[in-house]
């Protein structure tokens, strides 16, 4: 009966999931937001939030696909059939999130090049926005493709597309093994050649000084959770697609906890290297570390091929190894971001794999050039806000009220978990679920939606990144509408699965 594919070994299940888990965001987002929260004192609350959100989020998920054993929206039309739109909704999110994500693997695969030669010179800034990404038209414009992010676009796409072509043992599963381990040793290189660097103590201490005075504050607690959040890999179908392939005897709290803890280890390490390299770079200008502190695409893209620039010896390597660390975190989160959508079409519409590929990737394949253009960059820039402001977060937000409170699963998925797993669920995970993350998830939403909203109907340099009202309306607001009301149409569309067409020919009396 069982004819759904699965992982070949428990430990390839854990190195797809850590791989997913850690992505772009471990080396560029926490390590900023955990200085800018308090520093030392901010592992306080980021415990506090993986112990009471990431890991029950994770726990849930993994429950959901395993004991239902599919795809996000087949997982959520089993549960009820009225809550489909939600696995659909998050599959959608995943499907945007996948079209630019993909290219920022293709800068850093450029820049891994660029490293060998320092390509990028003393004007990092200039040579990002002007010579590389040759940004020269008005947000909402294209222009032309910009060959040196479209070649290497079109190598990420025919990689990835390629593992997910092999399926899940053959392709993602041997991917990640060898992806996951080559990632933590390129990083441990990084990290110990940046704590050796001169001023990086400075750096440590300027991460680590705890602040206490800010535990108090709400905005820290957000932060926490959202870093939680967006860094887990939870609320966007990669989980419970992930989960449904695991063997039907499987221990899935412990699962849950080597994942949140090695993800959180990663962002831990992370960290090191990049205050190490920070301090340095704090240093060598003769300025305080928090002149210097950056995150995100700056940091990356900016930021780091200036201090590269510095470096006493094999600043090349450095460069190479800091970039190829972006390419192979990049490359396994993709890898999980696209199989939620090849699984929900092969689950949907009864398609081979090879069909699913094809079609689903293909299609975010051709729409990630759109970012591939000289205006491409303000179209990445909106649509990743709006999508994970409004996509991933309110998508968990959703997730958690509708199971816990209108469908009171989690007695359920609690009973399947304790089953077979050897760390037993408590009060602590239904009280986690049922309370503590909805009022923090709508707490932090209810700010979002009035800060924008409010933003929306201002001048129009009050928008998210100044851009004019216009654009924010098209390339945000639509973007992250658009996964919601595709999903419902993708909800609302007839099963063609043999499963399905049973249970629908049992209820109309055909069969």
């Amino acid at each position: 009966m069982e004819n759904r594919s699965q992982w070949g070994t428990r430990a390839g299940f854990i190195f797809a999931a850590v791989g997913s888990a850690i992505g772009l965001g471990n080396i560029w987002r926490f390590p900023a937001t955990a200085y800018e929260s308090g520093g030392g004192a901010f592992f306080i609350p980021y415990l506090i939030a993986l112990l009471t959100a990431g890991i029950p989020i994770l726990i849930m998920e993994f429950t959901m696909g395993h004991k239902y054993r599919g795809s996000a929206p087949l997982t959520y039309k089993k549960m009820s059939k009225g809550s489909e739109f939600i696995g659909w909704w998050a599959v959608l999110v995943a499907f945007v999130i996948s079209t630019y994500y993909s290219v920022i693997i293709a800068w850093a695969m450029s820049y891994s090049i660029f490293s060998f030669n320092l390509n990028w010179g003393s004007d990092t800034e200039a040579f990002l926005f002007t010579d590389y990404l040759n940004l020269t038209v008005d947000p909402g414009q294209t222009g032309s493709f910009v060959p040196g992010v479209l070649i290497p676009l079109i190598i990420v796409w025919a990689v990835v597309l390629g593992i997910l072509f092999k399926g899940v043992k053959k392709g993602i599963e041997l991917a990640n093994r060898i992806f996951i381990p080559a990632l933590v040793i390129i990083f441990l290189i990084i990290v110990i050649r940046a704590i050796t660097l001169p001023g990086a103590i400075d750096g440590l201490e300027a991460f680590f000084a705890p602040d206490f005075s800010k535990i108090g504050d709400p905005d820290v607690w957000v932060a926490a959770y959202g870093q939680i959040f967006f860094s887990l890999s939870i609320a966007f179908a990669i989980m419970i697609t992930y989960s449904s392939y695991l063997p039907k005897k499987t221990d899935l709290t412990n699962n849950a906890f080597i994942v949140g803890f090695g993800n959180s280890s990663f962002e831990l390490l992370a960290g090191i290297g990049v205050f190490g390299v920070l301090g340095f770079m704090a240093n060598q200008q003769g300025v305080a570390v928090d002149e210097v502190v950056s995150g995100g695409v700056g940091l990356a893209f900016v930021v780091f091929p200036a201090i590269i620039n510095e470096f006493p010896a094999l600043n090349e390597l450095f460069g190479f190894l800091f970039f190829a660390s972006l390419v192979l975190a990049g490359l396994s989160s993709l890898m999980s971001i696209t199989e939620t959508y090849v699984a929900g079409l092969v689950d949907k519409f009864n398609i081979s794999r090879s069909k699913a590929v094809l079609f689903g990737g293909g299609t975010a394949a051709i729409i990630s050039l759109l970012f591939a253009t000289q205006g491409g960059l303000s179209f990445l820039d909106a649509a990743d806000y709006f999508i994970n402001q409004f996509g991933v977060a309110f998508i968990g937000l959703v997730e958690v009220v509708v199971i816990a409170w209108f469908l009171r699963k989690l007695g359920d998925f609690k009973e399947h978990a304790n089953e077979i797993s050897d760390i037993k669920l408590g009060w602590w995970w239904t009280l986690s679920l049922s309370v503590i993350t909805p009022l923090v998830l709508g707490y932090t939403m209810f700010g979002l939606f009035k800060q924008n909203l409010m933003k929306l109907f201002e001048t129009e340099t009050g928008n998210y990144g100044n851009y004019s009202d216009t654009f924010i309306l098209f390339g945000g607001w639509f973007v992250a509408a658009g996964a919601l009301v595709i999903g419902v149409l993708l909800a609302l569309t007839k099963w063609k699965s043999p499963e399905s067409a049973e249970e629908e020919s049992k209820k109309t009396g055909e069969g």
